[in-house]
């Protein structure tokens, strides 16, 4: 009993070290995005549609497709729908370099990396929302973010850390042009994996560069004004609770899709010490 007792312990200790490593390397990568996504606040857009295109290519049927990184080949960026969206995948190369350099853990999946350069996006639009509603003044928009924001609503997201790559883009046809596509097409493409008229309400940020815009078509659908209506009121308020929390909980799902979640990804063996040669 007491050897059986002391495997479990061991397996405790192992676990929590697995967990303060990937939590210590998930912070730096989200630094690294921070950095690089302050510096080029223009490609914001473009990277919430990189997201986004990511992972529409999943296809419930065969359980293929999805937030796998192929859109980093170049057969699929140079896609219709993925027009204009290469400089963002540029920036992403870039913040790659660094954040592989002081993994400890092996280079960091392609997918983890698009869908946390989204993440890192969602947030950088949250916290000008509230700059904004301060006045432009960063330090009491910091504030309000920080006290009434959503931050603390990306528990499961970041434990999603530890998606895998594929080696081949996913097939043609799965996502649409967004920009040109009716209000159909998209709840079409939506309910094809498992969503409809809310989430696709409350992603209208990722669709296109203009959400005024993306918001008054779908406005006209009949099942989705009323949730557009919602978010918008929603942004108007101190917290954002509602638009926050629906966007979050709905990025979690997209970036997920036909994902195994490898939760070893990124740790690394812990060097064992002698403490019989310690000298004291």
């Amino acid at each position: 009993m007491a050897s059986s007792g002391s495997f479990v312990e061991s397996a405790r200790a192992a676990d929590l070290i697995q967990r303060r490593q990937r939590s210590e390397f998930l912070s730096s990568v989200k630094s690294t995005l921070f950095t690089a996504i302050k510096g080029n606040p223009e490609l914001i857009p473009s990277l919430l549609t990189l997201a986004l295109n990511d992972a529409m290519t999943y296809d419930k049927a065969s359980k293929s497709g999805g937030p796998n990184g192929s859109i980093r080949f170049s057969s699929e960026l140079s896609r219709p729908e993925n027009k204009g969206l290469s400089a963002a995948m540029n920036l992403l190369e870039e913040a790659k370099k660094e954040i592989d350099s002081y993994s400890k853990g092996g280079p960091i999946s392609y997918a983890d990396l698009i869908q946390d350069a989204a993440q890192s996006a969602v947030k950088a639009t949250f916290l000008a929302s509230a700059i904004r509603k301060c006045g432009g003044n960063e330090e009491k928009g910091n504030l309000l973010y920080t006290a009434y924001g959503s931050s603390g609503q990306w528990g499961l997201f970041d434990k999603q850390l530890g998606r895998s790559d594929t080696m081949e883009p996913d097939p043609e046809g799965r996502v649409p042009q967004w920009e040109n596509a009716s209000v159909k097409e998209m709840k079409d493409k939506f309910s094809s994996i498992g969503l409809g008229p809310r989430q696709l309400a409350v992603m209208s940020l990722f669709l296109g560069p203009d959400q005024t815009a993306t918001e008054t078509l779908l406005a006209t659908d009949p099942d989705v004004s009323p949730w557009v209506q919602k978010y918008q009121r929603s942004r108007e308020t101190v917290s954002e609770t509602d638009y926050e929390v629906d966007l979050i909980t709905t990025l979690t799902k997209l970036s997920s899709l036909g994902q195994q979640i490898n939760y070893e990804a990124y740790t690394y063996p812990v060097p064992k010490v002698d403490f019989r040669k310690l000298k004291l």
